[in-house]
């Protein structure tokens, strides 16, 4: 009796052709096989005929489970690596030449706002500049208004008022570029994100260099980004869906590729696949994440473990529960298999909904042995 799942393996290269001597036994291993099931068969039901009137010979129900099968979704996806990225990395910046850190007000992990003060340069020097500015315009503007109660009295001449006039315009200049100078000083987010980095220190002179800043991720526009291998490009399109798990953040997200590169790796024969992610404070760039994309879907499948589909040299089969003389007994049913995804597999013909598949004990059993579920 032949039973179970035969695995053929395709090798490389050229068929060995058998020796006349080895074709002769492979063909004789047959015919005794298939001689050994039809004993099998022919002693199976004359023990079942004996036992009717011998209890002796009555054959014991083998015991198994069985499950209705029922119509469900079955989906099929594409199990890929990838991680979690943003473009949206965002170095800060000195608005001017940068200058000794005085103060660092964030640190690693903290959320913050557009606007939001991250650091302070020493500004020591730029107010100083202005206390002299400052100084010097209110002595500019004494002489103006003296000189123009002057003119208002016909005393002096317009040339004088027009000068004093001049020197309060020209330091009030001075100040306004010492203020917007001072500006420069105070370094803000120019977004709302997480602190990604912060590598700079009091005391240190910040320019803004990418390995002496304070980097900060922009949280609103996370996504999954993997490298597919080719041959999935036809099914890898712009809207596909999939399902992004974080195992590290236990998240899982549903969403839809957004973006498919139009290069192929030369090296690697893949492409990039990318999908958004919702906003997540426990979402970093670089994160693992399992992509799943979904590449085939069949509405109202019948499907059933795979383990409990065999095959022999007449093609796939289940076993069912039916009736026979009121009594259960298992069924071969050949079926046609469609596509597998985990531990399932879609059945394109041979069952129906409502069949009792044997789901336990399945193995070894024949068609037409006598079984129990209980």
């Amino acid at each position: 009796m032949a039973a179970g799942i035969l695995f053929l393996v395709s090798c490389g290269g050229a068929e060995k052709q058998d020796s006349p001597d080895l074709a002769a036994k492979k063909t004789e291993l047959q015919r005794l096989k298939k001689n050994q099931e039809k004993l099998a068969s022919d002693i199976q039901k004359l023990e079942a005929q004996i036992g009717l009137q011998d209890s002796s010979y009555a054959i014991k129900p083998k015991l198994v489970a069985i499950t209705a099968v029922a119509p469900e979704n079955f989906l099929h996806y594409i199990d890929l690596q990838g991680k979690i990225t943003t473009k949206n990395i965002f170095y800060v910046t000195p608005r001017g030449q940068g200058g000794q850190v005085k103060g660092v007000y964030v640190k690693e992990g903290d959320h913050v706002k557009q606007g939001q003060l991250l650091m302070k340069l020493d500004d020591a020097v730029i107010l100083q500049n202005k206390e002299q500015l400052e100084t010097q315009l209110a002595y500019f503007k004494d002489i103006y208004n003296r000189q123009k109660n002057l003119w208002d009295q016909k005393i002096g001449t317009e040339v004088q008022l027009v000068t004093a006039k001049n020197n309060v315009d020209n330091v009030e200049r001075q100040i306004a570029v010492v203020e917007e100078q001072w500006k420069t000083s105070n370094i803000y987010s120019s977004v709302t994100g997480i602190v990604e980095t912060v590598n700079i220190h009091v005391g240190e002179f910040f320019t803004g260099a990418p390995q002496a800043t304070i980097s900060v991720v922009d949280q609103a526009n996370m996504k999954a980004s993997v490298e597919v291998p080719e041959n999935y490009l036809p099914s890898v399109k712009k809207g596909t869906i999939v399902v992004v798990d974080v195992p590290d953040a236990n998240k899982s997200f549903k969403s839809s590729i957004s973006l498919v590169s139009q290069l192929i790796n030369s090296n690697s024969r893949s492409f990039t696949a990318e999908a958004p992610v919702p906003t997540d404070a426990t979402l970093k760039p670089n994160q693992l994440a399992l992509v799943r994309i979904q590449d085939y879907s069949a509405p109202n499948a019948l499907v059933i473990p795979i383990t409990t589909l065999q095959t022999d040299e007449s093609g796939k089969y289940v076993f069912v529960m039916a009736q026979e003389n009121g009594k259960p007994v298992a069924k071969k049913r050949t079926v046609q298999a469609g596509s597998v995804y985990g531990e399932k597999i879609e059945i394109k013909s041979g069952l129906k909904t409502g069949d009792q598949l044997i789901t336990e004990g399945y193995q070894g059993l024949y068609d037409g042995q006598s079984i129990a579920t209980s």
